[in-house]
């Protein structure tokens, strides 16, 4: 059986990525006392191959430590994976005003911005044990539930999944990234009148970044720091590795790098996926 925990602070986005793994087949159960998981997952192992949990603060045992014994009890044999999903304070702030739900810490006579403080410090254990954490401030409740589609489906096998994303300083770096690479240094086809309307993905930027002996060294480089620390993060039991690269607006440098890499890696590790962050735009 395939379990997917769902966890995050309220306000984060659980329920849309509940609701887009019951679209993917899951079967899902929202809100259930965390001290039942296992007898939750007893009873339906025999019916379903694919359940998703979503833990969060509503259902956390009096004490929070307790919830990493109950996880470490469930079977081994099991195929479990933690999404954790979060936003920055502010955001969470700004999403509970605009909504005027009430944040499940409120009952304590917490103002909303210490409820929100409360609640990561309450998730930490679960949040630390996360395989995939996934910063929501910036997606658009269609883009949350395109990236746990892709995440998820994405997935063909249970080694470690890489995925490689280009950005743009000036928008913020990815939170979600475990490293990120600066590529702002590089020539900037921005410059060049004819490339400047084109991104990364098209040949003519692609033949002038190419033809850049310092780009071509900035990929090799990577590559080979990556490939000297793949297999010690594979025997980790990590599950997901996300590589940043940025530039500028995240247009032109950091989505051919982003590229290179997944082309080199793609035909040496059986899952790799690629995120254009700016091209969204």
């Amino acid at each position: 059986m395939k379990l997917i925990i769902v966890s995050g602070r309220s306000g984060s986005g659980k329920s849309i990525a509940l609701r887009s793994l019951e679209d993917l087949g899951y079967y899902c159960v929202d809100n259930i006392p965390v001290n039942l998981l296992p007898t939750l997952t007893h009873a339906v192992v025999d019916e379903y191959d694919l359940v998703a949990v979503s833990i969060d603060v509503r259902n956390l045992p009096k004490d929070p430590m307790e919830l990493v014994e109950i996880l470490n009890y469930l079977p081994d044999a099991w195929d479990m994976n933690i999404i954790y999903l979060d936003a920055s304070d502010d955001e969470l702030v700004k999403r509970f005003s605009e909504t005027r739900r009430l944040h499940p810490l409120s009952k304590e006579n917490k103002s909303l911005a210490d409820a929100i403080i409360a609640e990561r410090q309450l998730l930490a254990p679960i949040a630390e044990r996360a395989d995939l954490y996934l910063d929501t401030d910036k997606l658009s409740v269609h883009q949350l539930a395109e990236l746990i589609r892709e995440r998820v489906l994405g997935k063909k096998s249970s080694r470690l999944v890489l995925v490689f994303e280009s950005f743009g300083f000036k928008y913020g770096i990815p939170k979600d990234a475990d490293y990120v690479f600066d590529a702002r240094f590089l020539p900037n086809p921005h410059w060049e009148p004819d490339l400047k309307h084109l991104t990364g993905l098209d040949s003519p930027v692609e033949v002038f970044l190419s033809s850049q002996p310092i780009v071509t060294k900035f990929v090799w480089q990577i590559q080979n720091l990556i490939s000297t620390w793949l297999p010690h993060l594979e025997r980790n039991n990590r599950s997901y590795v996300t590589i940043a690269i940025g530039c500028t607006g995240g247009q032109h440098r950091s989505v051919y790098v982003t590229e290179c890499l997944a082309k080199t890696f793609g035909e040496i590790h059986p899952d790799v996926q690629i995120r254009h962050r700016e091209l969204n735009r």
